[in-house]
């Protein structure tokens, strides 16, 4: 069975309802990050105490998860669709074959590592 990491990186405001989507169509297990990142938008200005400041960074959450039983487009899909405004800043998607994992407690690799333990 095929293992996909999916990394998406989107505005931070957005991360509940991203969790849920996620969760609805079964996708079990997330890391979240706070990054930083720059892209379209390019940052911005801001002043502060009269001195303007160039923000070239913005803060942004990243959402790693893997898959392997649930369809990488399904989750490219859903996520798309909860995070997509049309304004500079939606974030990006990116998509990895995975070659390996494995879950440390008890040794199993491959797509019983990120599986559910029933």
């Amino acid at each position: 069975m095929k293992m996909t990491k999916i990394d998406i990186v989107t505005r931070a405001n957005k991360l509940d309802e991203l969790k849920d989507a996620l969760n609805e169509i079964g996708v079990q297990g997330m890391t979240v990050s706070q990054v930083f990142g720059c892209g379209i938008q390019k940052g911005h200005r801001e002043v502060y105490r009269g001195k303007t400041y160039d923000i070239s960074l913005l803060p942004k959450v990243k959402v790693e998860t893997v898959v392997c039983e649930i369809p990488a487009e399904k989750v490219i899909d859903v996520a798309q669709s909860v995070l997509q405004t049309g304004e500079p800043g939606d974030g990006k998607i990116f998509v990895y074959e995975l070659a390996n994992a494995v879950r440390i407690r008890t040794g199993a690799s491959g797509p019983e590592a990120i599986m559910d333990e029933k």
